[in-house]
């Protein structure tokens, strides 16, 4: 005889997995794949090949770019959020003063000031010239890794502003009680999970770094969007780098979704 909660959970789930079948998703899964099949057989491809070395270097830079300034900018949220919780006024301030400027004008306003400012004072100094600096403060790249990182930890330091305030404080109480030491506390139990609080943001803030990396190309940085635009200039050809360029970007999405999906399910709640 079976068991009547199996035979329920059963039913339950047949119209989920009937409703993907229903005539009107076959219509337009039949569209995507004509609209797919037109991509490919009726467009221009043949560049690909021509270009494939430098679409994958310009892959790893945008990679290279994404990953670092996002670790950097974390590592800087993390004092930002907790001085505005806990810190003393002049830092609270200092640090919601930093986050209103950042987060209140445009990142690519910022990377030009960087840039096009900052970057044409090193030159008049000859101090600076003549130092082991000289050779990366004369490239572009330190300016868009320096702009995108300060961008990410502004944004990112009001979330963990609002993750450190919402853990409950009976569990820091606790571990107090406990005899941990302050640095205990925030190392074990408020840092994990204030963090754990602020992965589905984190995610979200990822995704809009990652979008905003092709920002770099206007200050000579040859990422992933510099290569499809000489890719353009060079063939006179339009829709399809930039059909290619939003697929390459579509599936880089997929991947940090799917992987930040796989760590909030890994990381225990413990009643979050």
């Amino acid at each position: 005889m079976s068991d009547p909660t199996i035979s329920a959970l059963a039913l339950t789930e047949l119209p989920t997995k009937a409703s993907m079948f229903k005539p009107h998703r076959i219509v337009l899964m039949a569209i995507a794949a004509l609209l797919v099949f037109c991509v490919i057989w009726f467009m221009r491809w043949d560049w690909v090949p021509k270009y494939s070395d430098r679409l994958v270097h310009g892959v790893g830079v945008t990679l290279l770019m994404l990953f670092s300034t996002s670790i950097l900018g974390f590592f800087l949220a993390v004092p930002i959020g907790l001085v505005q919780v806990t810190g003393p006024w002049p830092l609270k301030v200092a640090a919601r003063v930093f986050c209103t400027v950042i987060r209140g004008t445009p990142l690519l306003l910022q990377l030009w000031l960087l840039y096009y400012g900052l970057g044409s004072l090193f030159p008049q100094f000859p101090g600076i010239r003549s130092s082991f600096l000289w050779p990366y403060l004369r490239e572009a790249w330190p300016y868009g890794v320096a702009a995108l990182t300060l961008s990410f930890a502004a944004y990112e330091g009001e979330v963990m502003r609002g993750a450190f305030a919402g853990v409950p404080p009976g569990e820091l109480e606790a571990a107090r009680a406990y005899g941990m030491s302050p640095f205990t506390v925030f190392r074990r139990i408020w840092l994990p999970r204030a963090v754990h609080r602020a992965l589905p943001t984190l995610n979200g803030e990822t995704v809009l770094q990652l979008k905003a990396t092709p920002l770099v190309a206007t200050i000579t940085v040859i990422d992933l969007y510099a290569v499809i635009s000489k890719v353009r200039q060079e063939t006179y050809i339009t829709y399809e780098p930039l059909l290619l360029l939003a697929l390459i970007y579509l599936c880089l999405t997929a991947i940090l979704v799917v992987a930040f999906r796989y760590f909030e399910s890994r990381i225990p709640t413990r009643g979050a």
